[in-house]
């Protein structure tokens, strides 16, 4: 089973490239990376390991995909996204090679379980081991929800089905990345806090998001600060985070807990900064000033 071309969005990641591409090439006829001008030797190493290395400017995760979509010259009957610190488990492989052939054609999609491993051990609880995300389809049959944050790929047509095997997300770089990773989050979570309220710019949704955006709505109803408390209380003592030990506490305290307290802080800081009422250029200015963020439509 080789009929897959699988597309990798890139940026400084010569730690877990090698390991990425060489997993994927076991189902994969060819490799995209799509890198955003790394500066260090990601790009050399994908070509080392067979895969097709294009470069193109980075707006935001979403935009990036768009253009992989739009930009790859895919020839295979399906498609898979990966990212860098991902791969694929021995069980879904083989589960991939036994059920696509089969397929019916109007079936365009393929939802996998996604496992987290963490300072080196499997998370098995927390809501991780719950997740499902399509990453698997037939070419040209999806598009990328122009989001700035839980961006997903959407099928245009067909049906899909869920694989019992998973991938695994599997980041290398240490707590020292994986804060700088979350705070660069933090600024997009907080701008979409604040476009919402603001409408500085259109942000695309559809499908599934309707229900995650829901749930949003309600987590901010919740009191500030408080409501990080309770996201990491829900998912530590009720979906029994804690059965995964010191690593599981570590990890619900950085993802659940500070990363989005962080996002609350940098809420409250824009308020203490503009006063309550302020202009939409004012906000606009803070936003690109403080979170980094460039004002431009996803849907562009």
């Amino acid at each position: 089973m080789k009929d897959i071309s699988v597309i990798i969005l890139t940026f400084n990641e010569e730690i877990h490239i090698r390991r990425c591409i060489e997993n994927a090439f076991r189902v994969a006829e060819e490799v995209f990376v799509i890198d955003c001008f790394s500066t260090d030797k990601t790009a050399d190493i994908a070509k080392e390991c067979g895969a097709t290395v294009l470069q193109h400017e980075y707006i935001n995760q979403a935009q990036q995909f768009q253009w992989a979509l739009d930009n790859c010259p895919i020839k295979t009957a399906w498609t898979l996204r990966m990212d860098a610190d991902e791969y694929l488990t021995d069980e879904l492989i083989r589960e991939l090679e036994t059920i696509l052939p089969t397929l019916s054609g109007d079936v365009t999609g393929c939802f996998l379980p996604l496992r987290v491993v963490f300072m080196g051990k499997m998370l098995k609880h927390g809501l991780h081991h719950q997740v499902q995300i399509l990453r698997l389809w037939r070419t040209g049959c999806v598009y990328m929800e122009q989001r700035w944050m839980d961006e997903r790929c959407v099928l245009t047509k067909g049906t899909s089905i869920n694989m019992k095997n998973s991938f695994v997300d599997h980041n290398l770089k240490g707590l020292g990345e994986f804060t700088i990773k979350h705070n660069g989050y933090s600024n997009r979570e907080a701008f979409l806090e604040i476009n919402r309220r603001y409408h500085l710019v259109e942000d695309g949704q559809s499908g599934e998001l309707g229900s995650r955006n829901s749930q949003k709505a309600s987590y901010y109803k919740l009191p500030r600060f408080f409501r990080a408390f309770v996201y990491f209380f829900v998912r530590y003592f009720i979906f029994l985070g804690f059965l995964d030990g010191r690593r599981g506490f570590i990890w619900l305290t950085l993802q659940a807990y500070w990363y989005r307290f962080l996002v609350d802080a940098k809420l409250y800081e824009m308020e203490k900064r503009l006063g309550k009422n302020p202009s939409k250029e004012d906000v606009a200015t803070y936003v690109q000033q403080y979170l980094n963020i460039k004002i431009t439509n996803t849907n562009e």
